[in-house]
């Protein structure tokens, strides 16, 4: 028999109000979007926040970094019956206001402790923890590891952040080294492509061989997709790897 609690209950932290302030449609299911930072909010680089239309929240990882002035977030669309709250962010335009919860949660974080180099592998809107974390780490101007990216899409306009980490990987190359690819190459889509092909996880053990990667230094990273994630796993954890992972299911599994 389970002894009642005494005393008060905590009161729930009060949801803030924001509002969108930019928008940036990038096909028709994914799109960029900026909103208030509240007041007071804090999180770490690769943490989440929890937003809300209409009563119904969701959790959507930070692409900004916390020293940035707003909130920048990267959607996918999955339509009605399926998906509950990304409909209705879809509908909404800069002024629009939508809710918050005041605190960011999430341990899908930099671990810089035990590990110099990290092998940060996403697929489509799995990337933004790791924009998130590379530009805190540029902003702090920190040294003494290197971050190793593998990006995979369907689709090339579906890379998104693939400019901003290539400048990153040309500007500092002893921090970053960067593939993206695409697993559809021969469709009229990617005509454009000349990159990298096939799955972002049939290719991670190409380039861990290539950039020299090993269990004893190396921290891998997975986000995104839960087939990805979980491939990812069988592959490198019977290696002896470490394996961090962010499941990024279809809107609201």
């Amino acid at each position: 028999m389970t002894t009642p609690r005494r005393g008060r209950a905590r009161p729930r932290p009060k949801l803030a109000e924001v509002a969108v302030t930019k928008r940036e449609d990038i096909t028709d299911d994914l799109w960029l979007v900026w909103v208030e930072k509240p007041e007071g909010f804090t999180f770490k680089p690769g943490q989440y926040c929890t937003l809300g239309v209409d009563g119904i929240e969701r959790a959507y990882s930070i692409a900004s970094a916390p020293y940035e002035d707003e909130l920048e977030l990267f959607v996918e669309l999955v339509p009605a019956p399926d998906g509950n709250l990304t409909p209705l962010l879809h509908e909404l335009s800069v002024g629009d206001k939508l809710s918050i919860r005041p605190r960011a949660k999430g341990l899908f974080v930099f671990h810089p402790e035990k590990f110099t180099k990290h092998l940060l592998v996403a697929t489509v809107t799995g990337v933004v923890p790791y924009i998130s974390i590379l530009r805190q780490y540029l902003h702090d101007n920190a040294d003494g590891h290197e971050m190793y990216l593998l990006l995979g899409a369907s689709y090339v306009d579906e890379l998104t952040y693939d400019k901003e980490i290539q400048k990153i990987a040309d500007e500092h190359p002893d921090l970053l080294k960067f593939v993206a690819t695409v697993s559809r190459p021969t469709e009229e889509r990617n005509a454009s492509w000349t990159g990298e092909t096939g799955r972002v996880n049939n290719i991670v053990e190409k380039y861990v061989e290539e950039w020299g990667l090993s269990p004893d230094d190396t921290l891998v990273y997975a986000c995104g997709h839960p087939g990805m994630i979980e491939d990812v796993k069988d592959r490198f954890i019977p290696k002896g790897y470490t394996v961090d992972e962010e499941r990024f299911w279809k809107d609201d599994d």
